[in-house]
């Protein structure tokens, strides 16, 4: 028997019950993993609340993890039992001590990288990669907005920023928040609670304001981006944590400048083989380097069974970084 996360309905987090359950063999394509560390993400808040509903009820939750491979589906030839590995783009139910997965989305992880560091930095780190090298290719020394900039992806974009030599302004909610994002390489912090977003984007930049803005928050945050656009620049909308951004009057954007806006994901960017092999050998090599560390607080280290008080915990904006469940 194992141990899984479920769901019948949409909810706060007290709707997260452990649940005993006989896992199923790997389909054709898929491999089973014995889950050593689970990655948690402000996404699957939008699954469990109902923002983005689950195909059906009740459901698993999680789409990442990284552990060992128990067993390997038919037509499965670059994986193995016994391999160390790491998924993020698995269907719903990686909130779980095993989990199939497909293949295809499944990476081989070096000995350097550890269960922890996989699973606290795969999904957000191919986020990352995403944003700063594809939606946007963000060059050295370009001074950019990054929102959440002390959150899992920010600290991992703080980061990427500094390997790349770019300046990223990130927006925190707290003077130790701000310490942290700056620690891990952001140029310069913007206290939300205290200073006008798009005020201090101007003084920063001298009054040229930035190019691109990446923003996961949505409603909160939507006007202020906007506003800290150049002529033509492009809005990155990537995550709703204060709820989605509805009624656009797309004027505003010609008002604004002729702005652009685009809402990536994953899915949309790593769609081939050779996509996720880049994605995931970049990233790999970051952290390998020392240039991405992805250390996790003791304290957002959470049994799989408590994964309501780590539901609770992130989405009361607590955390800094990345937190886990460990099955």
């Amino acid at each position: 028997m194992a141990t899984r996360i479920e769901f019948s309905q949409h909810g706060g987090p007290e709707v997260l019950k452990a649940v005993e359950f006989t896992p199923k063999d790997p389909a054709e394509n898929e491999v089973q993993v014995e889950n050593k560390a689970i990655g948690i993400n402000y996404i699957d808040t939008y699954i469990r609340s109902g923002l983005y509903p689950p195909p059906a009820l009740p459901s698993g939750l999680g789409t990442e993890a990284a552990g060992v491979i128990s067993k390997v589906g038919s037509g499965v030839t670059h994986l193995k039992v016994g391999d160390r590995v790491v998924y993020a783009q698995s269907g719903l139910g990686a909130y779980s001590s095993v989990h199939n997965a497909p293949a295809d989305k499944v990476a081989k992880l070096p000995d350097a990288i550890s269960f922890e560091q996989a699973a606290a930095s795969f999904l957000k780190g191919l986020t990352v990669f995403y944003l700063l090298r594809k939606t946007y290719e963000v060059k050295a020394n370009e001074i950019f907005l990054f929102h959440a900039a002390a959150g899992g992806v920010g600290l991992i974009a703080c980061q990427w920023a500094k390997a790349l030599g770019a300046k990223l302004i990130g927006t925190v909610g707290s003077a130790q928040k701000a310490d942290r994002a700056q620690q891990a390489g952001a140029w310069q912090t913007i206290n939300y609670q205290h200073e006008n977003i798009s005020e201090r984007v101007k003084e920063l930049t001298g009054g040229k304001k930035v190019a691109v803005v990446y923003d996961s928050v949505g409603k909160e945050t939507w006007e202020a981006s906007l506003d800290c656009l150049q002529r033509r620049g492009l809005m990155v909308s990537f995550g709703n944590s204060s709820g989605p951004v509805t009624g656009v009057n797309l004027g505003i954007l010609n008002q604004k400048g002729s702005l652009y806006v685009t809402r990536p994901s994953l899915n949309g960017y790593l769609t081939t083989r050779a996509e996720f092999d880049e994605a995931c050998n970049e990233l790999f090599s970051l952290i390998a380097s020392g240039a991405i560390k992805v250390d996790v607080e003791e304290n957002q280290k959470f049994a799989l069974k408590d994964a309501v008080l780590a539901h609770k915990t992130l989405e009361s904006r607590a955390t800094q970084g990345s937190s886990l469940l460990i099955p």
